[in-house]
């Protein structure tokens, strides 16, 4: 090849990759519209909603966990009570997920630790925690922005932690050792570009949330209607846009009480999904007595689900303080990242009438 040559062949390579990297850009920037104004303190419908490619599902020592991935896109961290944008980087390749579960029940699992190591031909390409995260499509799971070294085959190792909640019922004793599971990940930016978008122009910023997904392979953690949580449901209070359902049943395996049992399920509007991480307090008063007074400890159970409980003797007619002492410390996605930041306390009195 002449020099001539070589410098044509050079120009069309170099305009071929210009032309990649804009139509990356403009597809990236199409999947990133703009945020709505004046978003509300509350869960609002977001700008679009996106599907995901699913890689595979593996056994972890309890868990059954799922690798499943995305465009990257921007999602917000929570340090105490603020939320914090991540924006998309000029180096993120993808958005990484994973959903863990209870293969046995098939409770998705609200674990606050996993960490993703990613190898390509024996070479580390990514090696981080992924945030817990909460989205109006998926709810409760893991995930992050990640880089990756072009198409190709990777092997993608999720190391699950010990749960941080206290597990009762048919989950006492579990959750409570490190597990680990791969994934070989086929990994192709075609695949992203014919992932599923949808704009919701029409709807976007109003108050509501969009469905669950549906998918076949993987489950999603929502919980029961009040009136159909285990026991006897006393009340519901609402604050940060949260739900806190309030409930009395016998003591789960795991708990110590000859007496009643007050299970809090707080959960998120709309689509019922759990708010884990959080810090709650209630103070328990009776004929001007006090009953009860403390912390609640977050608890994991087949049955009641995620929720914060205490050994506590319930009646018709106590008046019940909810204190959120600390917001939920879990990363959203658009949607919820104005809502569940800000609590006021609140203040009920249990029935357990219509």
């Amino acid at each position: 090849m002449d020099r001539r040559a070589f410098l044509a062949a050079g120009a069309a390579a170099a305009a071929a990759g210009t032309a990649g990297c804009r139509s990356l850009f403009e597809t990236r920037s199409a999947r990133s519209p703009p945020l709505v104004d004046d978003r509300p303190d509350a869960v609002y419908v977001p700008t679009h909603t996106e599907g995901m490619s699913m890689v595979g599902t593996a056994e972890a020592g309890d868990y059954r966990v799922a690798l499943t991935y995305s465009f990257p896109h921007r999602f917000w961290t929570v340090d105490v009570d603020r939320a914090n944008k991540v924006e998309i980087q000029g180096s993120d390749s993808a958005h990484l997920m994973g959903t863990v579960w209870d293969p046995e029940t098939g409770t998705v699992v609200p674990n606050s630790s996993v960490e993703a190591t990613v190898t390509r031909d024996g070479e580390t390409v990514v090696d981080r925690e992924l945030w817990p995260m909460l989205s109006q499509n998926m709810g409760v799971h893991a995930g992050d922005n990640v880089g990756l070294d072009g198409d190709g085959t990777y092997e993608v190792t999720y190391d699950v932690g010990p749960l941080s909640a206290r597990t009762t019922g048919a989950f006492a004793g579990k959750f409570g050792e490190r597990e680990s599971a791969t994934f070989t990940l086929e990994f192709e930016q075609s695949t992203l570009r014919d992932l599923p978008f949808e704009r919701l122009t029409d709807r976007e910023g109003d108050p509501g949330a969009v469905d669950p997904m549906d998918m076949e392979m993987l489950p999603v953690a929502q919980l029961p209607e009040p009136g159909g949580m285990p026991g006897t449901a006393l009340a519901t209070g609402e604050s940060g846009d949260a739900q806190f359902v309030v409930v009395r049943t016998d003591p789960p395996t795991g708990v110590e009480s000859d007496g009643s049992y007050l299970a809090v399920s707080a959960r998120t509007p709309y689509n019922r999904y759990p708010l884990p991480f959080m810090a709650l307090s209630a103070t328990l008063t009776r004929d001007g007595e006090s009953a009860f007074e403390g912390a609640l400890q977050p608890t994991f159970d087949p049955e009641l689900g995620y929720h914060y409980g205490a050994a506590a003797d319930l009646r018709d007619g106590d008046d019940l303080r909810l204190v959120v002492d600390g917001a939920p410390q879990l990363a959203r996605h658009e949607g919820y990242e104005t809502a569940f930041l800000a609590f006021e306390p609140m203040d009920l009195t249990l029935s357990s009438g219509p």
